[in-house]
């Protein structure tokens, strides 16, 4: 027996969750979707989109939340960041990005994906939305009118339109045989929790290293969290160290701008790898998130893409449900696709490109680029480019607005 579905979303982290909720709501009680989410974890904690890690919320992505009326409940969860102070280490160059120069209360907000996980859990008890979970994909058949899985546990579902948000390793992907492009930056990130001996006063820290970036950004109860890029060779033996002695060593390539650093907290590292789908569309089938393009954590773009691939859906689905069409037609795909492809583009090649400048130890390169971040100290207009892919402001991003009964009965 088949259960039948609008829409599928494989992947209840982040994106797929956010993506369930947000349909809903700007379809409105009268136009609501019958989804599905296929979810491998268990729970949220043992969910590895839910895990110690943080992510940096743009203020762009605050204005989604707003429009999907989930803002009010990340507020609570969200620590604010009022400053950004971007550094060269070992050389002169430093800028400081600050919110009255864009006219906004604050550049980001800091949220811990466990609180996200569970306040998005909580969102979604809904009798439209129907969770399989412990579960997965195991085979997918794109028919004319609709697409038809097999899960692990023998059910079978069928649906308009299957949405991938399984990250990037997506199982989605893999079953449909399509390329992925990937870039592998020999470096992997050290996450943990830090709390210092001077509050951080809401300040996210950028620092650029030898071997790649440094980032502390603000947290609840005065900690802050570390993502430290290395050199895949030096993991290892920072992930043996006892806490004092590897807080020895992160001292030394931060400095003392945060004062001492006193505690740090599980420690795990993860390898930095960059994964484009070759194709972000397919017959009846979208992929969103990381498993459109999973990128590097330098300027903590990836989430803050990824919920803009998620707003982009939400438009076109509503576009088609107010029409009265099929949600998972060639025509709402292609729209999507082309909301998606020059936000796409610029973000990949500003953040591989950010990566390339400030991993590169050639002398020319470095002076240049210490040059550029002492100018950009002085000129906003040189700030500007840098401040606005970390704002996230995209202006060709479609305002979403909850469908009412009325507009929809106009079509």
């Amino acid at each position: 027996m088949t259960q039948q579905f609008d829409l599928i979303i494989n992947g209840g982290g982040m994106a797929g969750a956010t993506l369930a909720w947000g349909i809903n709501y700007i379809l409105g009680d009268s136009h609501k979707l019958n989804i599905a989410i296929i979810e491998a974890s268990f729970d949220d904690e043992t969910h590895p989109g839910f895990d110690a890690r943080v992510i940096a919320l743009s203020y762009g992505s605050r204005q989604i939340l707003e429009q999907l009326g989930l803002w009010h409940d990340f507020q609570a969860i969200a620590t604010p960041i009022s400053e950004i102070s971007v550094t060269d280490r070992g050389h002169y160059g430093q800028t400081t990005i600050h919110p009255q120069d864009y006219a906004v209360s604050h550049l980001g907000y800091v949220v811990e994906l466990a609180d996200s996980g569970q306040l998005l859990q909580q969102k979604l008890q809904s009798d439209h939305i129907t969770w399989f979970r412990p579960n997965q994909i195991q085979t997918l058949s794109q028919q004319q009118e609709r697409v038809e899985l097999t899960l692990s546990d023998g059910q079978q579902l069928s649906a308009k339109l299957l949405v991938a948000a399984d990250g990037g390793f997506s199982t989605v992907r893999q079953l449909l045989n399509l390329d992925k492009v990937k870039t592998d930056f020999n470096q992997s990130a050290i996450i943990a929790n830090i709390t210092t001996s001077k509050p951080h006063q809401g300040m996210a820290y950028e620092r650029f290293t030898e071997q790649g970036p440094l980032a502390l950004l603000p947290m609840s109860q005065g900690r802050s969290s570390l993502v430290w890029s290395l050199h895949n060779e030096n993991i290892s033996s920072l992930m043996a160290l006892s806490d004092r002695d590897f807080l020895e060593q992160l001292q030394q390539a931060f400095g003392f701008r945060l004062g001492t650093l006193e505690k740090t907290g599980k420690r795990v590292s993860y390898p930095l790898v960059q994964t484009l789908a070759s194709e972000i569309t397919h017959h009846r089938c979208v992929f969103i998130g990381n498993a459109a393009q999973a990128l590097h954590p330098i300027a903590g773009q990836g989430f803050n893409l990824g919920l803009r691939d998620v707003a982009a859906l939400i438009h076109q689905i509503k576009q088609a449900v107010s029409n009265k069409q099929d949600i998972g037609t060639f025509n709402t795909l292609s729209a999507y696709q082309s909301l998606r492809v020059s936000d796409r583009e610029n973000t990949v090649l500003a953040t591989s490109g950010l990566v390339s400048i400030f991993s590169n130890q050639y002398w020319p390169l470095n002076v240049g680029r210490n040059i550029g971040l002492s100018l950009s100290n002085c000129l906003i207009s040189l700030k500007n480019p840098v401040a606005q892919q970390m704002l996230g402001w995209r202006h060709d991003l479609p305002m979403l607005t909850p469908l009412s009964a009325s507009s929809a009965a106009m079509h």
